[in-house]
């Protein structure tokens, strides 16, 4: 894993965390090893005792085909003939000599040969057992009649457990009686399956040691970030929301971790808007409470004339104090989901509503030069108050019968509505400033307004996903434009300019 960072979304930790070592989660660490731990036993538990549930059965299968397969041999040569004489057996002897000489032991397998109770010979490699030498096998041996045919019998010998397969003979015309007997130590067998499993006891669990480790050393890095989480909310208050926690990673917790900074994004920015707030409510209103608590200390009750000129001041005050508040509230709206509500509009119809409304702002001679003939998705109302506030701007700083020219396009997939006067311009150099709050030009100082009617325009704009550009000439005039998307639902026809423009007034 690679630690993914962005200037933009990661910022410095929390003074807390650094220099601080970390402390794993051990209540979720621990949950999660041992979950792995427990499901790593049980599935090795299942494999291991599957596997040699399988095997013992198979011992099982093995020792009982090998003995049907001896005897159904033996059977078949004592039909036959003597090797040595071509003839048929004549006698026991030869026959269990010709039996024992043949046929190979398997593993784990002897073949023994009594004759008349007596031990004749045995053979096998390695012999994994000494019938001679097993009172039990011998008893059960003996006790097997000629009549009975083969028997299958598992004894108890010093070895284990050892499966026999009894075959009595006689030859005809002979009295001394045999048995050939072929003994399989499937003791022996389970206990090599024993040994086997204890080895395998033995790798699983140094395997789950081995899993429990790495575990732990995964998960570490897992919830590690949770860990910082966790140390980041603990140490996050109102006072600092400058701590970011690194995004480590593409997984789900990765995710996680981005979307705590952005939350811790929003409430910063949240609590700055406040902050802000508060500053610009006690900085802009502390002026006019000062005017008017001045002039009710020299105002003279009696005199008529200066209750009457103070009555004024005060209404007027008043008045530009409810626009600073009013402004102010509807800054503090712009982070607002709902601030802006975008709808299809005809943006004719739009224009055509903004240019009557700001006709009624100045005697000025009032142009709409455009009308965009398109649907598009606005929010018409917040439009229109941005759009009328440049109409404003424009009354403000121009001479009466200069001319304000309005009008709105659309091209590129975006809308354009503008508001062009003939009035002071702007420098260059203050063509940024002027959007900051309560910033006022020198030259504008004599007139009314609370340096917020740019801001407010500029909020919308971007609350819609768009800006704000001037192209302004001291001493020329200005042009300021609101430039937004057209919107994606309202590709109702294909948005194109009106043609020809419309008559002035």
């Amino acid at each position: 894993m690679q630690w993914r960072s962005s200037p933009d979304r990661v910022r410095t930790p929390h003074p807390g965390l650094r220099g601080r070592s970390w402390r794993p989660s051990h209540s979720v660490r621990s949950r999660l090893v041992l979950s792995i731990l427990a499901t790593s036993a049980l599935a090795l538990a299942l494999a291991g005792g599957t596997v040699g549930a399988v095997q013992w059965a198979a011992i099982d299968g093995t020792a009982d085909d090998s003995l049907r397969r001896g005897y159904q041999e033996f059977e078949r040569r004592s039909r036959g003939t003597d090797p040595d004489t071509g003839l048929p057996f004549a006698d026991i002897g030869p026959l269990l000599v010709a039996a024992m000489r043949y046929r190979v032991p398997g593993p784990y397998e002897t073949q023994f040969a009594l004759v008349d109770g007596q031990p004749f010979g045995y053979s096998g490699g390695t012999r994994p057992v000494e019938l001679e030498h097993e009172p039990a096998a011998l008893a059960v041996i003996s006790g097997v009649l000629v009549d009975e045919g083969v028997v299958v019998r598992d004894v108890e010998t010093s070895v284990g457990a050892v499966r026999l397969a009894i075959i009595p003979v006689q030859v005809a015309g002979r009295s001394a009686s045999g048995t050939f007997v072929i003994a399989r130590a499937v003791g022996a067998e389970r206990a090599q399956l024993a040994r086997s499993g204890t080895l395998y006891l033995g790798v699983a669990t140094l395997s789950l040691l081995v899993i429990g480790l790495v575990g732990w050393q995964l998960s570490g890095g897992l919830v590690r970030p949770l860990s910082l989480l966790r140390e980041a909310t603990g140490h996050t208050d109102a006072a600092d929301l400058g701590s970011r926690i690194p995004v480590v990673g593409s997984d789900e917790i990765a995710d996680l971790t981005d979307n705590f900074n952005r939350m811790l994004d929003r409430l910063e920015e949240s609590f700055l808007a406040q902050r802000q707030l508060l500053d610009d409510v006690g900085h802009e209103l502390r002026t006019p409470i000062t005017v008017i608590r001045g002039h009710l200390d020299v105002l003279d009750a009696a005199d008529p004339v200066a209750v009457a000129s103070t009555r004024a001041l005060l209404l007027d005050e008043s008045d530009r104090m409810n626009r600073l508040v009013e402004d102010l509230i509807l800054l503090a709206k712009v982070r607002q989901p709902d601030f802006v509500r975008p709808e299809p509009v005809e943006l004719v119809e739009v224009t055509d509503a903004a240019f009557a409304k700001a006709r009624a702002l100045g005697p000025r001679r009032w142009l709409l030069e455009d009308a965009g003939d398109a649907l598009v998705r606005v929010d018409p109302q917040r439009l229109t108050q941005a759009w009328l506030q440049l109409a404003q701007n424009a009354v403000k700083y121009s001479e009466p019968g200069s001319t304000v020219t309005m009008g709105s396009a659309v091209t590129d997939g975006e809308v354009r509505i503008w508001v062009r006067d003939e009035g002071r311009g702007i420098a260059p150099e203050d063509q940024t400033r002027i959007f900051e709050r309560f910033v006022r030009l020198e030259a504008g100082r004599r007139v009314e307004g609370t340096g917020l009617g740019l801001t407010i325009v500029q909020a919308i704009a971007r609350a819609h996903g768009g800006r704000v550009e001037v192209v302004s000439t001291p001493g020329a005039g200005s042009v300021f434009s609101i430039v937004v998307p057209t919107g994606a639902d309202a590709a109702g026809r294909e948005a194109t300019p009106t043609e020809e423009p419309w008559p002035g007034s």
